[in-house]
């Protein structure tokens, strides 16, 4: 059995390989990466190939002999749309019938209102077209999206915040691992909605203030007066206003959706969040 991990050097690829390796052995794994020698200084003894999502034939010969992928969403924003990009590896994947693709999607992507959610709807409903047995990963918000506002109470001792709604947070990592044991497991639902427990900013600001023992003011700002403190930091207000726009698929109420099917598939509990900022902090 071959398993592969597409997008595989970054933060996300990265984790789900170190729990990948303790699942599997070593050179069952493919790392798919579009810089290989990147990948290589990585992952050391490992099968690398070398492909970008905007290269489908690079792909096609990336998945070759490979039974399960890992399908990492790659970044809005590029030279190439991201819908284009996911499309590609649909194909590629189709091309080689691969027996299994654990795809990392958006919460309830089906439904969802925010603009980040059509390219994973797509994808899903390609995936489901393409007749290929997929699992959706649908995973809510990673913890370290909040760096700004954890370091900012830590360092300044005021953290603000604009958004009003609540998000699912859980580190990184934790996704990572879940989708991991995705790839290697038996049995599957066809859909995961994964997320942390449900919290609000004044939450997330009193676990901050639990991990660092500090007396920290937690902030609420309209979206406007959260740009406009943006600016005052030096930023442009372009910049500003993509900073803030992180924090819209909170407030629309995008990722207020709680289960438990992240605890499930981990088969453990989550890092308490205190414990859990506190990881990000020393990082």
């Amino acid at each position: 059995m071959k398993y592969a991990i597409t997008a595989a050097t970054g933060r996300f690829g990265q984790a789900a390989f170190n729990q990948l390796k303790q699942l599997v052995p070593i050179e069952d794994i493919v790392i798919v990466a579009r810089n290989k020698e990147k990948a290589q200084a990585m992952f050391g003894n490992v099968t690398v190939r070398q492909a970008d999502y905007d290269n489908v034939d690079a792909l096609k010969q990336a998945f070759n002999g490979v039974n399960r992928v890992l399908f990492i969403s790659s970044q809005p924003g590029g030279q190439v749309p991201r819908l284009t990009q996911h499309l590609n590896v649909v194909e590629a994947l189709s091309a080689n019938q691969v027996q299994l693709t654990v795809y990392t999607s958006f919460p309830k992507a089906e439904t969802a209102i925010s603009a980040l959610a059509h390219d994973h709807r797509e994808t899903e409903k390609a995936l489901t077209q393409s007749g290929l047995n997929a699992v959706f990963a649908r995973n809510n918000w990673y913890l370290e999206n909040e760096q700004g506002f954890l370091s900012s109470g830590a360092t300044n001792q005021v953290a603000t915040f604009w958004a009003s709604g609540r998000a699912g947070w859980a580190l990184e990592r934790e996704y990572a691992e879940a989708a991991a044991k995705l790839l290697v497991a038996e049995t599957h639902k066809s859909i995961y909605e994964f997320a942390g427990p449900i919290n609000d900013y004044q939450a997330l600001g009193s676990a901050l203030i639990a991990a660092t023992g500090k007396k920290i003011d937690i902030l609420a700002q309209t979206r406007t007066e959260y740009i406009e403190a943006l600016e005052h930091t030096g930023l442009n207000h372009d910049m500003a206003s993509l900073f803030a726009s992180f924090q819209a698929p909170i407030e629309e109420g995008s990722l207020d959706y709680g289960t438990t099917d992240l605890i499930d598939v981990l088969g453990h509990n989550l890092v308490p969040l205190p414990e859990a900022i506190n990881d990000i902090l020393k990082a």
